[in-house]
């Protein structure tokens, strides 16, 4: 075991796992060298003394203990690999130095990678269209035991309509502004999504993404919210465990209707899009309950929504959820940390991806909002090719959504996340119960 100080050196000697004033030294690592800073060296009392001898001052001594190998630090390639397995992820990226700026990681895209392609977008356009009208097609056809694979295939393709959307809000879809907003509008129509209020909500997110108190997609729990009242308590352990898989509903309803959420220069825009959504309510809904009564409306239009806010949520909170990944106050927030090292890219099967445009390549989308979604894939490997070793990457696998049900919940400065298990385990049945049931294969 070999043990780098900040100020000084030590050698240890005896029994390593001896308490030393309360505290036990234990390796993150089954051999070779691990490091020590100053500040997380407890005061050593005098009857611990015949442990420790002082040495020059000096950046890495060595222990008598244990063999010597090729130091690394806490955050090194062995631990990350260990965190790897322990949360489901491929690759954890390295700590991005402070000196890096988003400036620095965009100049090294190829220019290609910003360039809007009229023909893609319409053909994303198309693809949506036509899966959505196939799975409206299998709804109507389907026994009612084939109903879930409909809907989990008319879903999926509305979750298409709203990435579309979302490219028309970021400017990336046309070079036609105007156009922009017009196809933005509609293709969120079916999600009951005002248009205008989405976007505004979501620029802020992309401005302090993981930003403490800021960010305006999930977040971890304070503890002065989670203290206000039992019932409160027991609803956001159900919102951020069981549940959270389309808790994206709650943030839908409680963000995009309330006008005080909203500048007065931003009202009339806002105004014009929750028009839109209540007149195609409207009309559309009763037009539907009216040709196939109401269980077609569940049928036709509930299920598949609920298939979308199933995406919805679970995009959202593994784009920039994971135990090593933190949540920072205004003060402390880094821009290019948060947007690189605090997004992750997550595989899906292919035909996901197919169906909703590649979203979940998400680390370019924080790196440039301006890269359309046809051209993600070729900025991540870009960003593979330059940056790769800071990258967090995954595959989809039960794991990775245990972690993130199960773990990250309440914040915490030094550790990000606190389980509700800890904090509150009298209540947390229903963490417990995923726990059990829940699949832990990767």
């Amino acid at each position: 075991m070999a043990c780098s100080l900040a100020d000084s050196g030590f050698l240890l000697k005896g029994n390593l796992h001896k308490p030393i004033n309360g505290h036990r030294f234990v390796s993150l690592f089954p051999t070779g060298a691990s490091y020590l800073t100053w500040e997380v060296l407890p005061q050593c009392k005098a009857k611990h003394r015949r442990f420790v001898i002082p040495l020059r001052r000096s950046k890495t001594v060595k222990s008598v203990a244990s063999p010597v190998t090729s130091p690394f630090p806490v955050d090194g390639a062995q631990h990350r690999k260990e965190l790897c397995e322990s949360y489901g992820f491929r690759q954890i990226g390295e700590p991005l130095p402070d000196n890096i700026t988003l400036k620095n990681i965009i100049d090294t895209l190829p220019k290609t990678v910003f360039e809007i392609d009229n023909i893609k977008a319409w053909k994303s356009v198309l693809i949506s269209a036509t899966s959505y009208v196939l799975g409206l097609f299998l709804i109507s056809k389907s026994p009612w035991y084939l109903l879930p694979l409909a809907w989990a295939w008319t879903g999926s393709a509305v979750t298409g309509f709203f990435v579309i959307g979302h490219d028309c809000a970021h400017k990336s879809f046309s070079k036609n502004k105007l156009l922009e907003d017009i196809v933005g509008t509609l293709v969120f129509l079916p999600l009951i999504y005002p248009y205008e209020p989405w976007r505004i909500k979501h620029d802020r997110h992309h401005a302090r993404t993981n930003m403490l108190k800021e960010d305006t997609a999930w977040q971890p729990v304070m503890k002065k919210h989670f203290e206000e009242s039992p019932i409160f308590r027991r609803a956001i352990i159900y919102g951020y465990g069981p549940i959270r898989p389309i808790m994206s509903i709650s943030h839908w309803l409680l963000w995009h209707f309330d006008l005080n959420k909203f500048r007065p220069t931003e009202a009339g825009k806002v105004k014009f899009s929750l028009a839109c959504v209540y007149a195609f309510m409207a009309i559309g809904w009763p037009l539907l309950i009216y040709k196939t009564g109401m269980v077609g409306w569940i049928k036709f239009w509930l299920m598949p929504w609920l298939v979308y806010h199933f995406w919805m949520s679970t995009f959202t909170i593994i784009h920039h959820t994971a135990p090593h990944i933190p949540f920072k106050s205004s003060e402390e927030w880094n821009a290019t940390q948060a947007q690189l090292n605090g997004t992750v890219h997550c595989d899906y099967p292919k035909w996901i991806e197919i169906l909703c445009h590649d979203i979940n390549v998400h680390i370019p989308h924080h790196i440039s909002s301006r890269i359309p979604s046809y051209n993600l894939r070729a900025a991540h490997k870009s960003l593979q090719e330059n940056w790769g070793k800071y990258l967090n990457e995954a595959s989809w696998n039960w794991r990775l959504m245990k972690t993130i049900l199960t773990t990250c919940h309440m914040y915490d400065k030094e550790r990000n996340y606190i389980s509700f298990e800890e904090v509150a385990p009298e209540i947390s049945q229903p963490i417990t119960f995923l726990k059990r049931v829940m699949p832990d294969y990767a």
